[in-house]
Parts: C-alpha cells; structure tokens; sequence
C-alpha cells in the first residue's frame, strides 16, 4: 500500500505539468480546452514538483512530507476549480492524499507526546562506569546468579536505560490474531516504561501507548491515530504495570535483576520468587530456571486483565534464546492470562533488537 500511494503522489505530479506545458504552448494538448495564463502555468509547474517532492520524502520517511502534502493539495485544488471543466477528476487524487496526510499528522502527533516523554526521562539519569561482577550477583539466588552468567552480563556495565524494539501478534479473546511493532524505554534508576505499539487492526492502522512513570500508569489505544478506543488510567493500572516493568527485567534486561529493590524468596525446583518493590507498590513473581540456567517461565498473580477487569494469573514461557548485543537472552516469549475456565495466549513477542545506556533518545 505504501509503493501504491507513493505512485499515486508522483503520477498525480506529473499530471501537473500538463497545465505548465498548457500554458507556456509547449505543444499542443487536446484534452485541455481552457487556455492558461503564464503564471498559472508557474503555479502547475510548482504544485506538480511539490507532489513529486513529497512522494519521494514519503518513501525516505521524512515526516516532513504530510505537511508538504496538505499544502500542495490546498493550492492544486484551487487551480482544479479554476479550471473544473478539464481538471475535475484530480481532486480524486487530492482527497485520496488530503486523507493520508491527516492520518499520518494525527500519528506524528500521537507520538510526539511519547517522544517528549522519552526525551525528558533521560534528563534524570544518572550514568557510571561501574562493571557488573561476581560480587554483585552474590547476594542473588542461585538460579538467578546462573542466568545472569548464561545471559553474559559478568563484565558489562550496570545498565540504566534500555531500548528494546519488538514485532510480534495480540489478540483479544474471541478475535483474530493482529501483527504489531513495538518500541520501548525502560529507566532502572527511577522506576520508569514508556511503550508504543503501531498495529494493523482489521485492515486499519492503530496505535497505542503505554505510560509508566512518576507513580502512575496509562494506556491509552486510538484507531487511525484520531479515535480513541481505550483510555485507561485507573489507579490499578500501576500495579499491573509494575509487574510489566519487572517482567521487562528479567526477560531482556537480566543484568537489571541485582536492583537491591528487589527481594528474593528461595522455593524448591529451580524457581525463586522476586519481591519487586515501586514507591508504595509491592508485587511478585515467581520465575522458573532450566538446568541450563535460562529463565523459562515468569508467573505473577499481581496483574489486571484491563478487558475483563479481573486480577488474573499472568505468564510469559520463553519459546526461544538468541544473542542480542552480545546478552544471551530470551527473543521469543508468549504472554498468557490463566483464566479459570482456561489458558489464553494474547500475545507472542519477538525481540528484534535491544540496547543498553543510551543516554539520549535514538
């Protein structure tokens, strides 16, 4: 779809020229009966390069091209009208890329607000040199002392921030399966998620944000980037994003597990029980080791199913590990409400790519 509406933009264009050409007696041209003064002829040359402007722009992904978009449709559909007898069918295009441009505008938007977020999170981060060693794992579990070293962090430096970028499907219960990518930054020194997702729903682009920061959380999803189809804010949704913060520890950012806010309870089978505590806010999960030393489950009772509104068990098994950045770490892992009347997997997340200690924005 994105090569088709490119072509639309510089076919469109070219069509501009036309009334350049028209106007100047280049050569003759049947289908425009209207004659054409030399400096409209000008402003068909300009809005037919604007339009092959920003069809290319489109393609590099400049946002600089919606804005360029609106524009050059504003002054093409004053020339259409002035010349409605020959030039009528173009305001088809128009509206095709008015249209596109608006959404895409309503999603720069959307997103500016996650941006601002990240950008100024990192003005409270306070970075150091400090190298994890054995001495620092020491204290842990030994289940978790195991994957710290499996997952290579002896050696790295103490991480505090990370970017991880994510493909993956969700789905809700009774529906079909929705592909989506997701970016987030996650802060280990003030406890702080900032997750955004673009999906496809249905045929129809959706994107949602997820805010965990200074003692609260939110979601909000909107359709189109205009219409809101979820908001939540409720008190509950801090809680439940604790546990996502955690869970973001221990899956893709294990050399975050040594955080002294974190309590450990030792329990039988190679599984510990981590105590992760937020402010005001405690929550636990129990997670569970191979002999291998890979976290293979992680399970919390402490989370909100915000669709049913109940406190559900809440599981992510690890289906697969790669090398990511030179961290062995899981790349493949399901996330799983455990209803009473059954299991449901809502999600399969893939990670495509991790980073640790930016200290700006990328």
């Amino acid at each position: 779809m994105k090569i088709v509406f490119a072509i639309i933009l510089i076919f469109h264009g070219v069509l501009h020229f036309l009334g350049f050409i028209k106007a100047f007696a280049f050569f003759e041209i049947p289908q425009l009966s209207q004659n054409f003064s030399k400096p409209e002829g000008l402003l068909w040359l300009a809005v037919a390069l604007a339009f092959i402007v920003t069809g290319i722009l489109f393609l590099l992904k400049n946002n600089l091209w919606f804005w360029i978009a609106i524009a050059t449709v504003i002054v093409s559909q004053i020339l259409i009208i002035i010349n409605w007898q020959d030039a009528k069918f173009g305001s088809i295009a128009n509206l095709i890329v008015l249209i596109v441009a608006l959404l895409a505008t309503a999603s720069w938007n959307f997103q500016k607000q996650y941006k601002q977020d990240v950008s100024q999170s990192f003005k409270s981060v306070t970075f150091s040199e400090e190298i994890i060693s054995e001495k620092d794992i020491q204290h842990l579990p030994i289940p978790v002392q195991k994957y710290l070293k499996y997952a290579g962090v002896l050696g790295k430096p103490k991480i505090r921030t990370v970017k991880a970028i994510f493909k993956g499907e969700m789905r809700e219960k009774g529906k079909d399966w929705f592909r989506f990518t997701s970016e987030q930054y996650n802060y280990l020194e003030e406890p702080t998620r900032l997750f955004f997702l673009k999906a496809n729903f249905k045929g129809m682009p959706t994107q949602g944000y997820h805010c965990y920061k200074d003692g609260k959380a939110s979601m909000l999803i909107k359709l189109l980037s205009v219409f809101p189809v979820v908001n939540i804010k409720e008190p509950e949704m801090f809680k439940t994003e604790t546990v996502t913060f955690l869970n973001d520890m221990c899956l893709f950012a294990p050399a975050a597990l040594i955080d002294e806010r974190i309590a450990w309870q030792i329990l039988e089978n190679n599984s510990v029980k981590a105590i992760f505590r937020n402010g005001k806010i405690s929550i636990s999960a129990v997670l569970y080791f191979n002999e291998t030393g890979q976290l293979i489950n992680f399970i919390s009772e402490d989370r909100v199913d915000v669709n049913s509104n109940r406190n559900v068990p809440f599981s992510t098994p690890v289906t697969q590990y790669g090398l990511r950045n030179g961290y062995n770490l899981p790349i493949a892992a399901d996330a799983v409400w455990h209803f009473p009347e059954g299991n449901f997997v809502y999600g399969k997340f893939y990670l495509q790519d991790v980073r640790y200690n930016l200290k700006i924005s990328d």
